[in-house]
């Protein structure tokens, strides 16, 4: 700990279960070992209990993280170690930002997937808004950098609600921009075509469903793939539908896709509008659309930044490195 050397000397003693120590603490008490270096003061486990010492401010920050993380930990008895250490990268990272999220209320809001390898909830608070808005909007845009949620989050809702009766398909829907015209050119069926395209839905979507239920669903058409040129002319009546990489889209292209939507319906749009593969000088339907539909009540629009990032804790050093220096061009362009 490097004390500041200015406040009020302060300690809180907070007690843990026997068979809750090595869980919380992390083996070799690592993760106290992360807490003491990240929020500026001691912590020593003795038997089972957490002393925390250091300045009055910094201990009442230390305090109230460790009350928080131990709600969950004790009510989240199924989270896994990934799960958990995201958990308190994010609660360490805010806190050291100043910020005091709802921790509470953001891990412990479950979605019922059916298969539960591990428990899909938000990791984040914008994670938490975008869950938010996918519950009470029936068109929901999630914009922002990889590693936010933002296809995975959207996989749990389809699933959590085809399982429960809410919709009755999921459909998957991507722009296939890099075989533009020639799609109809490539080996296989449908399916065979737009699979590379509709990778990251399947990742997510067998985390959340057993093999054989998708295969099953994919021959009765209870999930269907399709490319974004598909769905012209079509109506989805009763169905949850994701349109994946819509950073990729025209607003042509987005405007045909959101007229498809019909009677109790669900569409989430997701896209990073930082990684545009349109052909130079065509504009993007997902930037186009914040524009045209953004004071449209029963439409939500959810940004994700850095902040919510929860894959590798490198992902939003890389990030932040790339806007810096979209920053400098613009300044040095104006």
């Amino acid at each position: 700990m490097s004390g500041k050397g200015m406040g009020k000397p302060a300690e809180f003693i907070m007690a843990l279960e026997p068979a809750e120590i090595t869980d919380f603490c992390g083996e070799g008490d690592f993760r106290i070992r992360e807490m003491e270096q990240s929020l500026n003061v001691r912590m020593i486990l003795r038997g089972n209990e957490i002393k925390v010492v250091g300045d009055e401010e910094d201990v009442g920050k230390a305090a109230g993280l460790l009350n928080d993380l131990l709600h969950v930990h004790r009510k989240g008895n199924l989270e896994d170690k990934i799960t958990r250490k995201r958990r308190l990268q994010y609660a360490l990272r805010t806190a050291g930002n100043g910020q005091s999220p709802d921790l509470k209320s953001i891990f412990l809001d479950e979605i019922p997937v059916p298969l539960k390898r591990r428990r899909v909830t938000p990791l984040t608070a914008g994670q938490k808004r975008y869950v938010d808005a996918i519950r009470h909007s029936d068109i929901v845009f999630a914009v922002g950098p990889a590693g936010t949620g933002k296809t995975y989050l959207a996989m749990a809702m389809a699933v959590t609600d085809l399982m429960q009766g809410n919709v009755r398909r999921i459909i998957l829907v991507r722009p296939a921009v890099e075989a533009g015209e020639k799609l109809g050119f490539l080996p296989g069926d449908l399916a065979a075509k737009i699979d590379p395209y509709l990778r990251p839905l399947w990742d997510a979507l067998y985390e959340m469903m057993e093999a054989e239920k998708i295969k099953n669903s994919i021959e009765t058409g209870v999930i269907e793939i399709a490319p974004l040129a598909f769905m012209r002319g079509r109506t989805l009546n009763n169905a949850f539908v994701i349109l994946d990489e819509a950073q990729n889209t025209t607003p042509e292209q987005m405007k045909m896709f959101l007229t498809r939507l019909g009677f109790d319906s669900k569409a989430i749009i997701t896209g990073d509008i930082t990684q545009i593969d349109l052909p130079m000088g065509r504009q993007s339907g997902l930037i186009h659309v914040q524009t045209v539909l953004k004071n449209i009540e029963g439409i939500s629009f959810i940004y994700f930044d850095q902040q919510d990032v929860v894959r590798h804790e490198l992902v939003q050093k890389i990030i932040r490195a790339y806007e810096q220096d979209e920053k400098k061009h613009l300044n040095q362009d104006g």
